[in-house]
C-alpha cells in the first residue's frame, strides 16, 4: 500500500486499487469491496488516511538499506472546496499572487485538478482578474498567472461560451496587455515573451467561440496589434507558439465582415509573405497559406500578393515541400490569380519562377486527385501562353496530346 484513502465505509484501501475498482463496475453499481455496500464512483469522497500514510513512509526509510522502495508524499487531487477558497483569495489584494500561483503547480500535477478548477469557476475568475487589471490601468502582479491558467483550465463548456463569447470587454483587455507600456519597458524578455504567448494563446480560445457579432465588429486596431505580432523587429518578443496563435485568430475572424478587407489594406499579405520567406517550421507554412488563400478570394488581395517580389514564388516553392494542406493553399492561391489576375506579364511570371513547373510536377505526382484535376485546369486555361515552355512540354503536352 503506497497511498491510503479511506470509503465511506470505514474500509482503508490502496489508492491506485481502489480507484480501477470504481472504474471496472458496472454504472450505479459501485461497491465496497469488503463490506459491499454502495459507494459512490467519485474519488472525492475518497479521504486520504494520513496517518497509516505516515507509518507506511516511515517504514520505508526506515528499511532503505534492505532494498525498499521510499515513496514519496502524495500529490492529492483537488476538491471544490479548495478551489472555491483558491478562488476567493484571487479576490483579495494581499492573497491573489500565492492563490494564482498554488493553481499554476497544480495544473502542472494532472488533468483531474485542471477539471476541477473548471468545474469550480477558474475560468470566470481569471477573466474578472483580468478586467481588474485592465481597468486599473496597470499591470498587476500575476498577470502572466493569470493568463497561464486561464489558458491551460480552458474548456469550451457552455458556461466557459457564454462567458466570453460576447465580452467586447476581455478583447480590449487582452489588446492592452499585448502594447502595455510596462511590457515594453521591462528587460526581462523571458517575462515579456511569456505575457505575450499567453495573452495570444487566450485570445486563441476567445476568438475561437466568439459569437458573429462580436467577429464582426473587431476594429482595423485589432488588426493591427495581430500583424504587429509577426513582423520580424518583434521576433525577440514573440513565441513560435504565439505566432501559431495569432495566425488562428486571423483565419478564425476571416470569413466575418470586413474583415479580409481590413487585414488587406493593413498590410497583411505583405507580412505574411515576409514571415514565410525566414520560416521552418510546417505549421507556421500551412497556417500561413491558409489565411494567404482566403485574402486572395478579394481582388485586393492578389494584387497585394502581386505587388510584392516573391509571392508567386513564394507560393510556388512550397508546393510540394511542405504538406498536403499547403499544397491545396498555395494551388488554391495560383488558380485565383490565373482565372482573375492573368496579365501577360502575371503568367510570365509564374512561369519563370516555377510555378508552372510545380502544376506539372502535380499532375504527375501522389496527390489527391481533387488537386491533380485543378492543377491540371490551371495548365490547360493558360496553355497558349505556357505551351513552348519545356516543362509543359514534357509533363503536359505530351501525357495529354491535342489538349
Amino acid at each position: 500500500m503506497k497511498d491510503p484513502v479511506t470509503t465511506v465505509t470505514g474500509i482503508t484501501y490502496d489508492r491506485e486499487n481502489i480507484e480501477t475498482w470504481l472504474l471496472m463496475a458496472e454504472e450505479n453499481a459501485y461497491t465496497c469491496p469488503v463490506t459491499k455496500q454502495i459507494l459512490s464512483r467519485d474519488t472525492a469522497l475518497l479521504t486520504p488516511n494520513h496517518m497509516l500514510g505516515k507509518f507506511i513512509r516511515s517504514w520505508t526509510i526506515c528499511n532503505a538499506e534492505k532494498g525498499i522502495e521510499q515513496i514519496p508524499s502524495p500529490k492529492y487531487p483537488l476538491n471544490k472546496s479548495h478551489v472555491i477558497r483558491l478562488i476567493r483569495q484571487v479576490k483579495n489584494h494581499d492573497l491573489y499572487l500565492e492563490a494564482l500561483r498554488k493553481m499554476v503547480t497544480m495544473i502542472s500535477e494532472n488533468e483531474e485538478n485542471r477539471k476541477c478548477l473548471d468545474e469550480g469557476g477558474a475560468i470566470k475568475a481569471m477573466v474578472l482578474f483580468i478586467l481588474r487589471s485592465f481597468k486599473e490601468g496597470e499591470l498587476i502582479m500575476g498577470i502572466e498567472e493569470a493568463l497561464r491558467i486561464f489558458h491551460l483550465v480552458w474548456r469550451p463548456t457552455h458556461e466557459n461560451k457564454q462567458l466570453v463569447k460576447e465580452n467586447h470587454d476581455l478583447i480590449e483587455a487582452i489588446l492592452w496587455i499585448l502594447k502595455s507600456r510596462e511590457m515594453c519597458n521591462n528587460n526581462n524578455n523571458q517575462v515579456v515573451t511569456s505575457i505575450k504567448t499567453h495573452a495570444m494563446l487566450v485570445l486563441k480560445n476567445v476568438i475561437s467561440v466568439s459569437s458573429t457579432n462580436l467577429l464582426s465588429s473587431l476594429t482595423p486596431e485589432f488588426f493591427q496589434q495581430m500583424l504587429n505580432s509577426l513582423r520580424k523587429n518583434n521576433v525577440k518578443y514573440v513565441s513560435q507558439q504565439a505566432t501559431k496563435a495569432v495566425l488562428h485568430v486571423l483565419i478564425d475572424t476571416c470569413p466575418r465582415g470586413r474583415n479580409r478587407l481590413k487585414m488587406i489594406e493593413l498590410g497583411a499579405v505583405f507580412e505574411l509573405i515576409e514571415l514565410e520567406l525566414s520560416n521552418n517550421e510546417k505549421r507556421v507554412s500551412e497556417l500561413v497559406f491558409s489565411l494567404l488563400s482566403h485574402l486572395c478570394s478579394l481582388a485586393d488581395g492578389r494584387a497585394e500578393l502581386l505587388k510584392h517580389a516573391a509571392g508567386i514564388a513564394i507560393v510556388s516553392k512550397k508546393i510540394l515541400r511542405i504538406s498536403p494542406a499547403t499544397d491545396e493553399s498555395a494551388i488554391q492561391i495560383l488558380g485565383l490569380i490565373a482565372k482573375f489576375s492573368a496579365t501577360k506579364e502575371v503568367l510570365m511570371e509564374m512561369l519563370r519562377v516555377g510555378g508552372v513547373t510545380k502544376l506539372c510536377m502535380v499532375i504527375q505526382a501522389n496527390c489527391e486527385a481533387s488537386l491533380r484535376k485543378k492543377a491540371l485546369e490551371i495548365l490547360r486555361a493558360h496553355n497558349n501562353v505556357w505551351s513552348n515552355s519545356p516543362c509543359v512540354q514534357i509533363y503536359f503536352v505530351t501525357r495529354y496530346p491535342g489538349q
